[in-house]
């Protein structure tokens, strides 16, 4: 998509214009009633009459009670076939594609797969624009996992958006699920593999499409319910065509096979890969063991798996059912074995630590439970710029935006969930007594609901402590930018300084540097700089600089020629003159490494914001009463307003975007109204939004009430836009008729 240049105002309104009307063709037809779009000072002005009669919402893709959008899932064959790509689906689009890694998935390094199954699903987590949820399930050890399974008990399970954009930005591929069962599933496979090939077809068909117009990348195959000869006889050739399909439509697709159907038709879990089920790992990418399995069945698949041991995933229940090696706490035991066999790893629910103990301690719980797994879960390298974290979890207890607070109150967004760190705790070499240790801190933020804290003891035979933070392998550009921001607790003067590894690529030249020692030369620390570069100040214009709520922003300049950075540390050091002990708490708020050149860029503008869907409530009576202690006839009646917003802007360029809306202020009585300052509505990672239930004042007699809405984007490298570049709309609406 083009970005937009400078343009008369008359051809802006015209190209404005005509791309809201491609939009409107694109979506089905609605009725748009009593409405006209006007231009006004470059913001497009929508009128509306006030009316209480409801367009109907497609139930699939809203919730019943709230109209807010959700992910949703296909219970029947029949409605899998008939699924078609529309406008309302759109909601449920990753905006995140998958990023690139080291080693490749494609790699025969045992992978990790973690297939996620809880309580049914489709819970918090289908809310596509976030919910108040309080103390949600939150899975953040991404860095050690290779592949995300979303599993329900539903046919055709499209993973929640949520998680498609968490696991792509941390490079890990997402995976749906294809699932029938008992006898109502056998009847269901007897539908299609039965026949024809036409009909096992039509349904790869339309698995390839939803996975393809999702954006994620592949499917669990589940079929525990006994097939005809006919039918078990179509499983592989089916496997077989889903696969080449999906890899010709998304590349890198996966199909895995789940230990279930035998070759005879019958439901015979082998809790192994052999001649009873070899035919369909040889007809898709992988092979999903059942849980009870004992070591020698290891040891048969060895020779049954050959060079496709990294393929043939042993699966582990972490709830322990059954006569499984261990689970629970225990899981380590399972993993031990199977990576000394040298097979990928299926964990199975591991929100056991977070449906059976106590949710207090989900945290502590979460970090014992993947710190057992440690040893055997070698983590990924992620390959791109911009690399840019605030360490959200993509939850809070408040909001806040570059340290300043926007909203208390506990919300629920897995899309805002930002790059999480390798967590774990570090102890330098040696008898001494120092270490690191890094958790998540729900306390305090710089930037969404959390960040990272980093805990410490730097002893007194050494001079620092550090930690590894990420595992990276970024062929670097000639100059980068990076940032760092932290916070201090309490008076400290021990020093906080950002250091990063680097690879030869050929022959590694490395400028704005400090090496640390002769025996690491390959690990440096950047010299701060006291400003930012005049050509990036208007980004950076805090380097150096204490900044609200007591942070602190450490900006570096590196020239780079040739080098692969790898590796991004923290490091620790007493203050000067210090012998003793040194304790430390610090909350790192954000780190970006950026292309410095890509900083120089010009921002496209968002375009063509309309407004749509409008749906009209009388606020409850108990709404009226909370809203201020005017008096009656002084208060204006309040209504709630719900609308769908559409608008135009390159996604490749942006992390989400900021819904935020101006209301009007003071009574219709008082004259035209003013505006009051814009509030923060939500976050949006597609270019569509839905505003639900937002209270706003009823026109009086003669006047029109207003509201007008504001679409901020944040731009990949994790800048604030400025709002030249933000897109406006304003509904303008008056009584109804009488």
């Amino acid at each position: 998509m083009e970005t937009a240049g400078p343009r008369t105002r008359a051809a802006a309104r015209l190209g404005a214009h005509a791309t809201r009307e491609e939009q409107r063709k694109r979506r089905p037809v609605r009725r748009w009633q009593r409405r006209r779009i006007e231009e006004e000072q470059e913001e497009a002005v929508f009128r509306e009459v006030v009316s209480f009669t409801r367009d109907p919402l497609p139930a699939r893709y809203y919730d019943k009670d709230t109209t807010k959008p959700v992910s949703f899932y296909l219970p029947s064959l029949e409605e899998l076939l008939a699924w078609t790509p529309d406008a309302e689906a759109s909601f449920n689009v990753a905006l995140e594609p998958l990023k690139c890694r080291q080693p490749p998935l494609s790699s025969q390094r045992p992978r990790t797969l973690l297939c996620h199954d809880m309580m049914g699903g489709y819970l918090d987590d289908k809310f596509i624009q976030g919910s108040a949820a309080q103390n949600p399930y939150c899975f953040y050890h991404w860095q050690c996992i290779d592949i995300f399974v979303y599993f329900s008990h539903h046919l055709v399970t499209i993973p929640p958006v949520g998680w498609t954009n968490a696991a792509h930005r941390h490079g890990v591929c997402v995976l749906g699920t294809f699932i029938a069962e008992w006898k109502e599933g056998g009847r269901l496979c007897e539908a299609f593999l039965a026949g024809d090939e036409r009909s096992y077809q039509a349904v790869a068909d339309q698995l390839v499409l939803i996975a393809q117009f999702f954006r994620f990348d592949g499917w669990l195959i589940n079929i525990e319910s006994s097939l005809s000869p006919a039918a078990v006889g179509n499983v592989p050739p089916f496997l077989r065509y889903l696969s080449t399909q999906l890899c010709r439509q998304v590349p890198g697709g996966l199909v895995l096979w789940y230990d279930s159907v035998v070759s005879s038709g019958q439901v015979k879990w082998q809790n192994e890969l052999n001649e009873q089920n070899r035919i369909f790992f040889d007809s898709c990418h992988g092979f999903f063991t059942n849980y009870n399995w004992r070591e020698e069945h290891l040891d048969r698949m060895v020779a049954q798996a050959g060079e496709r041991r990294a393929d043939v995933y042993v699966g582990v229940d972490v709830f322990a059912r059954g006569n499984v090696v261990g689970g629970q706490f225990d899981t380590h035991k399972s993993l031990e074995l199977i990576r000394k066999h040298g097979f990928s790893a299926a964990l199975f629910a591991p929100g056991w630590v977070y449906e059976c103990l106590e949710k207090r301690d989900f945290f502590q719980n979460q970090d014992k439970f993947w710190g057992l797994l440690g040893r055997y879960l070698p983590p990924h390298s992620i390959c791109s710029l911009p690399f840019v974290t605030s360490f959200c979890l993509g939850m809070g207890t408040r909001r806040v935006c570059y340290g300043q607070e926007e909203a208390v109150g506990p919300w629920y967004h897995p899309s805002a969930q930002e790059i999480q760190p390798l967590f774990a705790e570090h102890r330098p070499e040696g008898d001494g007594q120092g270490w690191v240790k890094t958790h998540c801190c729900l306390e305090d933020a710089w930037n969404g609901g959390s960040s990272l804290l980093i805990r410490g003891v730097i002893p007194p035979e050494v001079g620092h402590v550090a930690v590894r933070l990420f595992s990276l392998h970024v062929p670097v550009p000639p100059k980068i930018f990076l940032s760092m921001v932290y916070k201090l607790e309490g008076p400290s003067d021990v020093g906080v300084a950002l250091e990063l590894t680097t690879g030869d690529a050929g022959s590694c030249h490395v400028g704005g540097i400090s090496t640390l020692s002769a025996e690491a030369s390959s690990r440096h620390s950047p010299r701060p700089l006291r400003v930012p570069p005049t050509k990036l100040a208007r980004w950076v214009g805090h380097c150096g600089q204490q900044l609200s709520g007591g942070w602190v922003q450490r900006c570096y300049e590196v020239n780079l020629r040739g080098c692969v950075l790898q590796d991004l540390w923290v490091s620790f050091s007493r203050p000067p003159g210090s012998r003793e002990q040194e304790a430390f708490v610090c909350r790192l708020g954000e780190l970006q490494v950026v292309d410095a050149n890509s900083l120089l860029s010009p921002l496209p503008r968002v375009q063509a914001v309309s407004v749509s869907r409008v749906r009209w409530q009388r606020a409850a009576p108990e709404e009226e009463e909370e809203e201020g202690e005017e008096e009656e006839e002084e208060r204006p009646a309040r209504l709630r307003l719900s609308c769908a917003l559409h608008w135009s802007y390159p996604l490749s360029h942006v992390r989400c975007f900021r819904i935020h809306c101006c209301r009007a202020t003071g009574s219709p009585a008082e004259g035209p109204p003013g505006l009051e300052k814009p509030a923060l509505l939500g976050l949006a990672f597609v270019n569509q939004y839905r505003v639900v239930d937002l209270a706003v004042a009823a026109a009086g007699p003669g006047t029109d009430g207003r509201v007008e809405f504001l679409v901020e984007p944040v731009s990949r490298e994790g800048f604030l836009v400025p709002k030249a570049e933000w897109g406006r709309a304003a509904l303008l609406y008056s009584g109804p008729h009488t």
